[in-house]
C-alpha cells in the first residue's frame, strides 16, 4: 500500500491549480466571496498592525490588507503560488514566504493579527493548525478565520473519503471549528455568513448561529488570543 503524504500532496495539487486561482482571486476579494473580509478587519484591527496571511495563495488578499494600511506578511505552503505573488507584488513591500500551517516559521507571540481564509479545511489535522497560529500570535491578537459551509463548491474535494481513498480537503464544519477555537483558547469576537445566490437575507434571518452556518458557503470569524494552552 502506497503511503498518502498530505503536505507533499497538497503542495502538488495547489501548485498545479495556481495559475486557476490566479485568474480568479481579484475578483473574489473585489466583489464575490471575500469582499467582506478586508473591511470586516479594518473594523476590528488597529491599522498599522503586523498581519501574518496564512494561506496567501497569489497574494491578492495580502495586497489588499497592505493598501489599506497594514504590515503584511503572506504564507503559503504552494511555491508556484508564492511565485505568482511576488510578482504581484514586485516592490517587496509584502514579504511572502513558502511556509506550512503545521510548522510557521516564526517565533511564539510575533503578530497582532492573522488572516487564514479557507486553510483548516485543507490540513490534515486542523486541531494542530490552530495551536501553530495561536502561538504566533500575540497575546490579545486578532484571528480572522473562514471556514468553509456545508453548502461551498469546494467541499467536493472530499469527496473520495467515501470509498475509503485519501483527500487533502477534510470535512471540518464552521460550528465544530467554534468549538475547538473555544478549547485552544480562542475568544469569539465576531462572525458573518456568505451565502450562495439562491439563499436570501429572510432564509436565515432569526436563525440560531449554527443553522446560519449550515446554509453557509463560509463562515468568517474573529477570534481574540486569551492566554496561552
Amino acid at each position: 500500500m502506497v503511503s498518502f503524504d498530505w503536505q507533499k500532496e497538497a503542495q502538488e495539487q495547489w501548485d498545479n491549480r495556481a495559475a486557476f486561482w490566479n485568474e480568479k482571486s481579484t475578483g473574489m476579494w473585489d466583489s464575490g466571496s471575500r469582499k467582506d473580509i478586508v473591511p470586516f478587519i479594518e473594523k476590528h484591527l488597529d491599522k498599522k498592525s503586523s498581519v501574518l496571511d496564512i494561506g496567501c495563495g497569489d497574494g491578492y488578499g495580502s495586497y489588499k490588507l497592505h493598501d489599506v494600511g497594514y504590515h503584511v506578511t503572506g504564507v503559503d505552503l504552494s511555491s508556484e503560488m508564492i511565485h505568482r505573488a511576488k510578482d504581484r507584488v514586485p516592490n517587496e513591500e509584502i514579504e511572502f514566504l513558502q511556509g506550512n500551517v503545521m510548522n510557521l516559521p516564526f517565533d511564539n507571540n510575533s503578530y497582532d493579527g492573522m488572516m487564514a481564509i479557507n486553510v483548516l479545511e485543507w490540513t490534515e489535522q486542523p486541531a494542530k493548525a490552530l495551536y501553530e497560529l495561536h502561538r504566533v500570535l500575540k497575546k490579545d491578537g486578532l484571528l480572522c478565520i473562514g471556514i468553509l459551509g456545508p453548502t461551498a463548491g469546494p467541499r467536493t474535494n472530499s469527496y473520495p473519503r467515501v470509498y475509503g481513498e485519501k483527500a487533502i480537503c477534510n470535512t471540518l464544519m464552521p460550528w465544530e471549528f467554534q468549538r475547538l477555537a473555544s478549547e485552544i483558547n480562542f475568544e469569539y469576537v465576531d462572525g458573518f455568513g456568505v451565502y450562495k445566490e439562491g439563499v436570501k437575507k429572510e432564509n436565515y434571518q432569526g436563525l440560531s448561529c449554527e443553522l446560519k452556518q449550515a446554509l453557509s458557503f463560509m463562515w468568517v470569524f474573529m477570534l481574540r488570543k486569551e492566554g496561552d494552552v
